[in-house]
């Protein structure tokens, strides 16, 4: 008799924690975006790189309409706001064309 509550405590812990799968797809993993311009990047395209929001990629907007494009990744330091921090955060992420 003890074996058998055993037995079904077991069975319904397991399946409280999700047990199997039970035929349920699992949802699909979302690609990111790798890579992103900087030169041709919108403010939302901007935004999406990790410590950037909104306000941070219309500075880097401004300044490349107001500097010209930029040469290289380590150049976006140059914008009031964006460090170092955001460039080690988006290591490989940031292109420039």
């Amino acid at each position: 008799m003890m074996r058998r509550w055993i037995g079904a405590a077991v069975v319904v812990m397991w399946c409280l924690s999700g047990g199997a799968a039970m035929g349920e797809d699992k949802p699909a993993k979302v690609k990111v975006d790798s890579k992103v311009n900087i030169n041709e990047a919108s403010k939302g395209e901007l935004a999406k790189l990790a410590g950037v929001g909104p306000g941070g990629a219309q500075k880097i907007i401004e300044y490349r309409e107001a500097h010209g494009p930029f040469k290289r990744a380590q150049d976006l330091e140059k914008v009031d706001g964006i460090g170092k921090s955001v460039i080690e955060k988006n290591a490989g992420r940031i292109t420039v064309k």
